[in-house]
C-alpha cells in the first residue's frame, strides 16, 4: 500500500493562472468565476489523472478504415463531499462524463467549547469493489472530513486507487491522511500546500471558504 503526492502548482502552467483567480480576495467575489474556475481544475485534474488509469486497445471503425486506439479500460467513480465539491466535481465528470457518481455530506459541528467534530448525514454511492475511485473536496485542511468520508465509501467495497483532490491542502491534512488511511493505495492531487493552519481550522492563506464563495453564506 502507498501514498504519493502530486503538486500541480509546481509548476509553471495555466493552472496556477485558474488558482490565481480563486486566491484573490478581488476576483472570488464574482461567485459564478469562482466556480467555474473550480470547474476548469477539475478539468485539469481529471487529466492528468486520466494517464493513471489502465487502457485496452480498441478497433475504431472510421468512414475511411479502421484505427487501433487505446481507451480507458474501466470508468472510474467519482465521489464528492457536499456542498463545497460540487463546481470540482462537475470539472472532473466533464471529462470522466461516462463515470458514476457518490455524493457525501460531511461538515464541521462545532460544539460549544468551539471545539468540533465532522458530522456525517448522507451518502450516496454505487459498489466500488474494484474500482477506481476519485473523491474531490476543494481544502484539506485537517483531513477530518475526507478521511470520515473515505472510511464511509469502503463500505461500499475496496477500490483498487483512490484519488484525492483537492485545490490546496494543509501539511496537517496531507499527515492525517498518510495516518488515518495508510491500507489503501492513494494518490493525492493538489494544487498548493499552505503549511499554516488558524484555530478554527482555516488553511493560511488558503483562499476562504469554498462553500460560501461558490454559493452563498449559510447560517451555522
Amino acid at each position: 500500500m502507498s501514498i504519493e503526492i502530486r503538486e500541480l502548482g509546481k509548476a509553471d502552467s495555466l493552472f496556477n493562472h485558474f488558482l490565481v483567480e480563486l486566491r484573490d480576495q478581488e476576483i472570488q467575489r464574482d461567485s459564478m468565476r469562482f466556480r467555474r474556475n473550480m470547474e476548469r481544475i477539475g478539468e485539469i485534474f481529471a487529466y492528468e489523472i486520466s494517464k493513471e488509469l489502465d487502457y485496452v486497445e480498441k478497433e475504431v471503425i472510421t468512414p475511411l478504415g479502421v484505427a487501433p486506439m487505446n481507451t480507458i479500460a474501466e470508468k472510474p467513480v467519482l465521489a464528492t463531499i457536499l456542498r463545497a465539491g460540487l463546481p470540482l466535481h462537475q470539472g472532473l465528470l466533464n471529462y470522466f462524463d461516462s463515470a458514476d457518481s457518490a455524493f457525501v455530506s460531511a461538515y464541521r459541528k462545532y460544539r460549544k467549547n468551539k471545539k468540533f467534530i465532522i458530522k456525517m448525514d448522507y451518502l450516496s454511492s454505487t459498489s466500488l469493489i474494484n474500482k477506481v475511485l476519485i473523491i474531490s473536496d476543494p481544502m484539506l485542511a485537517t483531513g477530518g472530513s475526507m478521511c470520515t468520508s473515505i472510511k464511509a465509501l469502503l463500505e461500499n467495497g475496496k477500490p483498487k486507487h483512490i484519488h484525492i483532490v483537492s485545490l490546496v491542502a494543509s501539511e496537517e491534512g496531507l499527515l492525517a491522511i498518510k495516518k488515518n488511511l495508510s491500507l489503501q493505495n492513494i494518490t493525492i492531487w493538489i494544487g498548493a500546500i499552505d503549511n499554516e493552519l488558524t484555530a478554527k481550522a482555516y488553511i493560511v492563506p488558503g483562499l476562504g471558504d469554498a462553500g460560501d464563495l461558490s454559493f452563498g453564506s449559510k447560517l451555522v
